[in-house]
């Protein structure tokens, strides 16, 4: 991310607010949702990917010890922000197959996986704005979503909009950001160990200069996910369902 001009710098900027607004609003997104824009900017997704990876891990942080203050505070230790047995319970189906992407064990064609994956959000989207949220009784078509995300996340990081179609209709939105913020620390830190063993620089310094912008719209989202949490059902799932439209209709793009 060098020889930019200035304006090209304060879009990158401009982007991350955005990164930071989205992932602490739903929980997801962070990457998905900007990485197209910067590698407009600058075309190289080795640089950014650790970059959003470091800001995800440290908001993540952020997020438990604020749950942890508030039960502190509350004095309401048996209660958690979590959905501790659910989130246990999908890293048993996810590991592997993770690992596989992450080690590349297995090729498949990005460009079909990802038309498949963005159009099979795309049909769980509708069902949300419908505000008729489809959830299936079949685990194993459960299973299929999450190890095809857990893959996907290994090799780009871009399969959290397959995982939430299965994971936003078994835990409670009251707890669907935090446990979903849970799931990405596991798995992106498994990412970004592979990526420091095969000696991909982690982009540290950019990490640290991007931290203000990240912070500022993490700022903005979790305002954003207080009124979302407070709000009716409908209109929860309603603005679930346009984003994960949004991010089916930019990864098909």
């Amino acid at each position: 991310m060098t020889n930019l001009l200035w304006y090209q710098y304060a879009l990158i900027a401009l982007i991350f607010v955005w990164s930071g607004f989205v992932r602490s609003g739903l929980g997801f997104g962070g990457a998905v949702l900007s990485l197209p824009f910067l590698l407009l900017i600058d075309n190289q997704p080795l640089v950014f990917l650790p970059i959003i990876a470091t800001h995800l891990l440290f908001f993540s942080c952020m997020i438990w010890l604020e749950s942890g203050y508030k039960k502190y505070r509350t004095g309401e230790a048996v209660k958690t922000s979590i959905d501790w047995p659910y989130l246990k319970k999908i890293l048993a189906i996810m590991i592997v197959p993770k690992m596989i992407g992450v080690l590349g064990l297995l090729t498949l064609p990005a460009n079909i996986m990802s038309t498949i994956i963005f159009s099979i959000v795309a049909i769980y989207s509708f069902s949300y704005i419908l505000n008729k949220p489809f959830k299936t009784s079949n685990p194993a078509l459960d299973w299929v979503f999450l190890i095809t995300g857990a893959y996907i996340s290994g090799t780009s990081l871009i399969g959290a909009p397959l995982i939430i179609a299965v994971v936003s209709t078994h835990v409670a939105k009251e707890k669907l950001r935090d446990t979903l913020f849970a799931l990405w620390f596991i798995l992106v830190t498994i990412k970004m160990a592979a990526f420091a063993y095969v000696g991909v620089d982690l982009q540290l310094g950019y990490s640290l200069w991007l931290l203000p912008a990240a912070a500022l719209g993490h700022i903005i989202g979790v305002k954003f996910h207080n009124y979302l949490i407070n709000a009716q059902d409908s209109i929860f799932y309603r603005v679930l369902g346009i984003v994960l439209l949004t991010t089916s209709l930019i990864g098909l793009s």
